[in-house]
């Protein structure tokens, strides 16, 4: 039983993954062709009194093939842009063309589309000054025209169905801004809305959708696409990133293009098909051709991107390359286009931050249009994946403090080196306040630069601090890198002078901090981890606070050194416990690399009497789990 259980489980993913791969993600070539050899719908013109203007106004309509005034239908309301009218998708679009071929071809559940004059005012002409004030505001003010005179005209005059899973609203640039402020703001009218190319007018995401679980409930699809060159990009995106943080579910659709009928005509071929029919919300992350330039490429770099469902598309250029391969972690092969230009599309990758190289015939070089970090012991390309739980380290409007390159010379190793340094919002002004501080080290093949560029721990404090989560205080990213190997005694050795001899007395002396032991903390991940466990257990007369991040000893390679630390804590335990405030321990959950070590470490504190507080956060050995370690760490510390 148990086994054919799991072989149905199996059917099911993998129809659902065949499912998503063969979704139709742009309208096939021809689709806007007049075919003769089909059905035609038919286009009229029509007129309704408006109550809200005082006039009458004008709308085109369209009506399917084999219309018939027994038969009730669905409604879409189709937006014009702010330099047309009525007679804008007609003359520029000709949707008429566009859905007699879906009919053709089974692709669309018969409806009226309603196409209104959106410049709700006296004069509606397209003419003058379309940018004039007057003229903006009237299409703001056909919200009321549309619910109050024509969505009520066409309701009585054909034969349409009048709930609202049977109305639609979608429009083009302004149009797009006035189908989302109207669709999103009327849902006990709407359940089918969509935006192409949304401009300006489109109201903040928060306004759009105060009460996100309401649009849960009642949307069927909102679907929000624009052209990846278009200008007016920024308001889809700002839009999709609201929705994403609240759970909304939507297609955000990015396809080649500008602020043009091209990706118009494409937008109604992509939104109409799904109207009035069941649709999978489960897939609409899939949908998109292209996705967003990560916010780690260099400036004006379109590549990569990363789509809505996670998966990112690297290029480069290469022309004279033989084989080029992108360097994730997992190795992928790239294929060569037009022009020498090579191209992968990924799996759904983890969210945060990933290293990653590209390899052309052999060599590992850093891409180009990526900023570069050192990790992986070398300089890396990096790419940034955003998820909706990344708003800790936002760049918001608070107050903000300074990273500082800090250059001092080492009495310890007798020679210059180097750490950053975060100086809390107010710290250049409040000249009479001294600041606890946190000490934080990075892992193997990373170096000072770490925690201050991939860790985000700038944005991290600075949004702690505003929130009054955590003290203000400093925090020290030194280079934890010795002359010799960090993993043995010799090199854990030479760190802890450095740190005791060299680090802590130069900040002391330079800057405005508090000293003793509960005005310190210790924290580190992975190889900083193990340096936290060396140098700060042994001296807590020094540190109140130590912080462990995806490390424990090592079991193949520590051992001696591990048994001479179970030693030395056995031996001074109830000193540990009283001098320590917190001994907080995390890991990346079971996928860390470090787990097993750190799981055979804490048996051995339980062993010992040693006090710790422990915390899985998913995520495996990556800086996604460390930036949340130090979210989570950093408001524990200097609490009075």
């Amino acid at each position: 039983m148990k086994k054919m259980t799991y072989l149905f489980i199996c059917m099911i993913l993998t129809f659902g993954n065949g499912i998503a791969q063969n979704l139709e993600k742009q309208a096939p070539q021809g689709f806007d062709v007049v075919r003769n050899d089909i059905p035609k719908g038919k286009i009229d013109t029509i007129s309704y009194n408006s109550k809200t203007v005082g006039v009458t106004r004008r709308a085109i309509i369209y009506t399917p093939p084999s219309y018939s005034k027994s038969k009730k239908y669905p409604v879409l309301y189709l937006l014009h842009g702010i330099g047309g009218d009525e007679k804008e998708w007609l003359t520029h679009g000709q949707p008429q063309v566009i859905l007699d071929n879906m009919y053709a071809d089974g692709k669309l559940e018969p409806m009226i589309v309603v196409m209104p004059n959106g410049r709700a005012m006296k004069d509606d002409r397209a003419t003058g000054n379309i940018m004039a004030p007057d003229k903006v505001e009237a299409f703001a003010t056909f919200e009321k025209d549309l619910l109050i005179d024509l969505i009520p005209f066409i309701e009585k005059k054909y034969p349409v169905l009048k709930d609202r899973e049977n109305r639609a609203i979608a429009g083009l640039s302004m149009g797009g801004g006035q189908s989302l402020n109207f669709g999103l703001g009327n849902l006990d009218k709407f359940a089918w809305v969509g935006g192409f190319s949304s401009a300006p007018n489109t109201k903040e995401p928060s306004v759009l959708v105060p009460d996100p679980q309401d649009a849960k409930d009642k949307l069927k699809l909102l679907f929000i696409s624009c052209g990846d060159a278009d200008n007016l990009i920024r308001f889809s995106e700002r839009t999709h990133e609201y929705l994403v943080e609240k759970d909304v579910p939507h297609i955000y659709y990015i396809e080649p293009g500008v602020h043009d009928f091209k990706v118009w005509k494409n937008g109604l071929y992509m939104f109409s098909k799904l109207l009035f029919k069941p649709v999978d919300q489960s897939v609409f992350n899939n949908y998109s051709i292209l996705g967003t330039p990560a916010s780690t490429n260099v400036r004006n770099a379109k590549f990569p991107q990363i789509l809505p469902d996670s998966r990112a598309i690297f290029r480069i250029k290469a022309p004279e390359a033989n084989l080029v391969q992108l360097d994730l972690g997992k190795k992928y092969d790239m294929v060569k286009g037009a022009e020498g230009i090579w191209e992968v599309t990924t799996e759904p990758l983890g969210q945060g931050f990933h290293y990653y190289s590209l390899i052309i015939d052999g060599v590992a070089i850093a891409d180009p249009a990526s900023e570069t970090f050192y990790g992986m012991g070398r300089k890396a390309s990096g790419i940034e994946v955003p998820f909706k739980g990344d708003d800790y380290y936002a760049l918001k409007e608070v107050p903000h403090g300074e990273v500082r390159r800090v250059r001092y010379f080492s009495n310890a190793l007798r020679q210059w080196r180097q750490f950053y340094l975060y100086t809390p919002p107010g710290y250049d002004t409040q000249t009479n306040e001294k600041f606890p501080v946190l000490y934080i080290l990075h892992g193997g093949g990373e170096d000072e630069r770490g925690w201050a560029s991939q860790g985000k721990t700038d944005l991290i404090l600075d949004n702690l601090i505003a929130e009054k989560k955590a003290k203000p205080m400093l925090v020290v990213m030194p280079d934890g890198n010795m002359p010799m190997a960090a993993f043995n005694e010799n090199g854990l050795k030479m760190f802890e002078r450095e740190l005791k001899e060299s680090i802590i007395p130069f900040v002391e002396k330079n800057y405005r901090v508090l000293a003793g032991a509960q005005n310190r903390a210790l924290a580190g991940l992975s190889m900083g981890g193990i340096q936290t466990l060396y140098a700060g257990v042994q001296n807590t007369d020094m540190f109140a606070y130590l912080g462990v991040f995806s490390s424990g000893w090592i079991q193949s390679r520590q051992t001696e050194i591990s048994d001479g630390q179970y030693a030395f804590m056995k031996t001074n335990a109830a000193k540990i416990n009283d001098n320590l405030r917190q001994f907080w321990i995390s890991m990346g959950g079971k996928e860390d690399i470090a787990y097993e070590n750190c799981k055979v470490m804490m048996a051995k504190f339980d062993e010992m009497g040693i006090k710790y507080t422990y915390r899985d956060y998913p995520g495996g050995h990556t800086w996604p789990v460390w930036r949340n370690d130090l979210y989570t760490f950093a408001p524990l510390l200097f609490q009075e």
